[in-house]
């Protein structure tokens, strides 16, 4: 049998282990070994006197693997940004943005709802964790909205939406994984998620409000915060806007060098965040919370990541990436085309697979052929099918894979933000949760068909780095 054919059938076990149930992180590494061990003795014509031999190597490989991809300065990012979302809650700063929001934008219809979706993707600008975000705002605005006459449904819709801002919006772990799985510049990666976060932001807003304006008792304004107390609901938030200023100049200073990398960044945005939740009386027990959640969450994280990459070295002997890359280019289509059907491949698996083990088990294969569709990494502007040169495909895929893994977190039947928000109030079933952000499908849709067609909302900031 041919290495490929190993790879097809190996592949669609995994498959058929995550569907039953299996964690992606277990089915993946369990793959990735079985496929290590089928393809070394392949290579010895199955000689039972040499499977020993075959798994002694494929071990040696599944051990070597994760330790040599994970042992760069760039995976701190990831429990950097987590914690800095639980601090951040700590620190009263979720309440403080809220209140700001709603002060600023409830007057307009549907607008506890519209301030919901501005203060999640504030609070997604220090959080890097979507899950969080909808556990957080669920707790802070679903009462709030339930108290002037909102439905139910659709206000837990708006929290579980809005959440998903988490991912697009730096920081950004799933930005993070995408950047390592990919080998591209993180730094370019976090800034080219700002504008299309901010732009999904808009495109929700635009949503509330028809829907407020067309079914008049969804989303009554509410009014009569004054001038003042608009401005004085400012200050309270302004440490949100110092970390992303912090994070965006270690990334990015559009008067100079670069005041250090991405992690530095992060990490003085942790700190900062400490301080202001210690001044607003965090307690012992509060700290090792936030601690003991950033721990919880970066190992879920890291053991998908370990995992997925003995999955993705066993690719690379099989050679599948490639020989699916070479399919890809070899069909009669549209490059144009042959992308939107990849997205939309994604959105039918996001259905059936959490995010994170979604990208990190497809893009070993999409990514090379998306790249070979645009002309190979080497290519520039002139010569490629996207109109860009390599590495600005590399940055644009991948913000549109992440906006679709956001689309997934709130897709039936396994979208986890809508699980969140059920999970933390108990008058909402997951029913409830999932027939409110159905709306939200269709903004969703719109974001993503625009960011496929003017690629500039994606590329102008990191083309300016």
């Amino acid at each position: 049998m041919d290495s490929i054919s190993i790879g097809l059938w190996t592949s669609g076990g995994m498959l058929v282990m995550v569907l039953l149930g299996m964690r992606v992180a277990f089915a993946a590494g369990l793959a990735g070994f079985v496929g290590l061990v089928w393809l070394r003795w392949n290579g010895f014509d199955y000689d039972p006197d040499k499977l020993g031999k075959a798994i002694t190597v494929s071990v040696r490989i599944a051990g070597l693997t994760p330790q040599s991809k994970v042992s760069v300065n760039v995976l701190s990012l990831i429990p950097v940004f987590i914690l800095i979302g639980y601090l951040a809650y700590y620190a009263k700063l979720t309440t403080a943005l809220f209140e700001a929001c709603k002060r600023w934008f409830a007057w307009v219809p549907g607008g506890l709802a519209v301030s919901t979706v501005f203060a999640t993707a504030g609070f997604a600008a220090v959080s890097g964790a979507s899950v969080a975000t909808a556990a957080v705002f669920a707790r802070i605005a679903i009462p709030e909205m339930l108290k002037i006459g909102y439905n139910k449904q659709f206000a837990a819709g708006v929290v579980a939406a809005g959440g998903t801002l988490a991912s697009l919006i730096p920081p950004s772990a799933i930005l993070v994984i995408y950047a390592i799985i990919v080998e591209q510049d993180v730094g370019k990666l976090l800034l080219a998620g700002f504008i299309p976060g901010a732009f999904s932001a808009v495109v929700y807003a635009v949503l509330i409000i028809g829907i407020a304006m067309t079914f008049k008792n969804v989303g009554p304004p509410v009014t009569g915060f004054t001038w003042a107390q608009r401005f004085a609901s400012l200050p309270p938030a302004l440490p949100i806007v110092a970390v992303v200023v912090i994070i965006i100049f270690f990334v990015y200073n559009p008067f100079g060098d670069s005041w250090g990398t991405p992690t530095e960044g992060g990490a003085i945005g942790a700190f900062i965040v400490f301080l202001v939740a210690l001044y607003q009386g965090m307690r012992w027990g509060q700290l090792k919370e936030a601690l003991l959640e950033t721990a919880k969450l970066t190992v879920m994280i890291f053991t998908i990541i370990w995992s997925v990459l003995i999955y993705v070295r066993f690719l690379g002997f099989a050679k599948l990436p490639d020989a699916f890359a070479e399919w890809i280019t070899s069909l009669s289509m549209s490059p144009m085309l042959i992308l939107v059907c990849i997205l939309l491949a994604y959105a039918v698996l996001g259905m059936f697979m959490d995010a994170i083990g979604m990208l990190l088990l497809t893009l070993p294969i999409t990514y090379p052929a998306v790249m070979a569709l645009n002309g190979g990494e080497m290519v520039s502007a002139a010569d490629s099918a996207f109109g860009m040169n390599g590495t600005m495909c590399a940055i644009w895929f991948g913000i549109l894979v992440v906006k679709m893994a956001e689309f997934c977190l709130i897709t039936p039947p396994i979208g986890l933000n809508c699980f969140v928000v059920a999970g933390v109030r108990d008058d909402l079933s997951v029913q409830d949760v999932f027939k409110g952000v159905m709306p939200f499908f269709i903004a969703d849709a719109v974001t993503i068909a625009l960011l496929v067609t003017f690629p500039g909302i994606v590329l102008w900031l990191p083309s300016l780095v």
